[in-house]
């Protein structure tokens, strides 16, 4: 009777080691491994599941293939982590997918729309790849997708950058598409985004503060598209950010035109004479080459007319001496001339008394007295300095006029000696 049992119990172990070979756990159609949980069934022209799957598979490779629907067929595989369906004929993402799912690639398919439950309860998913297709409309719900860090809806046709996208998201990859708008707040929680492809697609402008959320973002690709580089409106926010930004762009917008409005205005001059500049002066300079301090003495004094003198009681010195150069009548009622002095500005700031013959020369309005001084043959012939006024007080005598009555005394004390 012992002997009986032991014989049963043998031989119930041989066939529970062999039996499920004989039954075909790795399909005859696939390459299995790794304990036959990693199923390759790629390029098969399959229509169907192969019959023989493990439920406790990780990896499914069912690409290349003819399905055309595979919903509610993948779900008893509660253990899987990777699945391939691309390249087959698959109309939408198949319903009721196993929760396990870490990586999906759907590519090269004739999807139209991902739904909101195609993902709403893939908590673990990581990788979403669904390019390559026709999605025009894309469909995330707030708060799922949790744990996905590369989502690639590249080569579809989608008009609008998708909302809703999960905030832990750190690729993401909308190139060849049809985007030319991008919602308010669309990229406001994406605060983890490190890689952002938008090229190739019809965007001519990005409004405002669509990009000042993305913190840590490193690459952004803005190549063809068809950017509206005059339009004075919408187009500098993309420009200034590009400008700004610490990230890699490739193709920044209008690079190969002028666009003056992007950079920086420069900082207006302490100058007082300055300060009512009109804004079209600006660009002006802007496009030109920086003026050296000489064009910028010019444009101070050509900004804002010099006072005439002949309203003033000062007499005008030049350095080194002491004499007045000409003494300015106090009264309007004399006839006045006017005479131009024209000056060269230098890197210290002085100026000559020379004919105008360079670009360089500063005119300078000087209003006299008509009819040669007197006094001319004393004038200093010094040209480097920088015409002065002297503070003396206003209808002072001369010092000639001072001594005038002493030197009469003496030379009559004199005579009478």
């Amino acid at each position: 009777m012992e002997y009986q049992i032991l014989n049963t119990s043998t031989c119930l172990l041989v066939l529970l080691v062999f039996i499920p070979a004989g039954l075909g756990i790795c399909p005859s159609s696939c390459k299995c491994s790794g304990n036959d949980r990693n199923v390759d069934c790629s390029g098969r022209n399959l229509t169907v599941l192969p019959q023989g799957l493990q439920d406790n598979l990780t990896y499914l490779n069912l690409s290349f293939n003819q399905f055309v629907d595979l919903d509610h067929q993948l779900t008893r595989f509660t253990n899987l982590r990777t699945l391939d369906i691309s390249n087959n004929w698959l109309k939408n993402v198949p319903a009721h997918l196993p929760k396990s799912l870490w990586e999906l690639y759907a590519t090269n398919n004739n999807i139209k729309v991902l739904q909101k439950l195609d993902t709403a309860y893939q908590w673990n998913l990581r990788v979403l790849d669904v390019s390559r297709n026709m999605v025009e409309r894309a469909v995330l719900i707030n708060n799922t997708l949790s744990s996905l860090k590369f989502l690639n809806l590249s080569s579809n046709k989608l008009w609008t950058v998708p909302t809703n996208m999960p905030y832990n998201i750190e690729t993401v990859d909308l190139s060849n598409n049809f985007l030319s708008q991008i919602l308010p707040g669309t990229l406001v929680r994406l605060q983890r985004l490190t890689s952002l492809y938008l090229h190739n697609n019809k965007f001519s402008y990005i409004p405002d503060q669509a990009f000042d959320q993305l913190s840590r973002l490193q690459l952004v690709t803005l190549y063809n598209n068809p950017w509206s580089c005059g339009d004075t409106q919408n187009i500098p926010y993309v420009l200034r950010w590009v400008q700004g930004t610490a990230a890699r762009v490739v193709g920044a917008p209008c690079a190969d035109q002028p666009w003056p409005w992007a950079s920086t205005a420069p900082a207006p001059d302490s100058s007082p004479i300055l300060g009512d500049t009109k804004a079209a002066d600006w660009e002006a300079s802007a496009a030109a080459p920086e003026p050296t301090k000489v064009t910028k003495t010019h444009k101070q004094f050509k900004a804002k007319e010099v006072t005439p003198l002949a309203t003033q009681r000062h007499p005008v010195l030049l350095p080194g001496t002491d004499r007045p150069l000409l003494h300015l009548p106090d009264g309007p009622q004399e006839a006045m001339a006017t005479r131009t002095i024209l000056g060269h500005g230098s890197s210290e700031g002085n100026s000559s008394l020379a004919p105008a013959t360079g670009s360089s020369t500063t005119p300078m309005t000087l209003s006299i007295t008509s009819g040669m001084p007197t006094n001319y043959s004393r004038m200093p012939q010094s040209t480097t300095a920088t015409p002065r006024r002297a503070e003396a007080t206003p209808g002072a005598p001369s010092r000639a006029s001072r001594w005038a009555p002493g030197l009469l005394c003496l030379a009559l004390l004199h005579a009478l000696a």
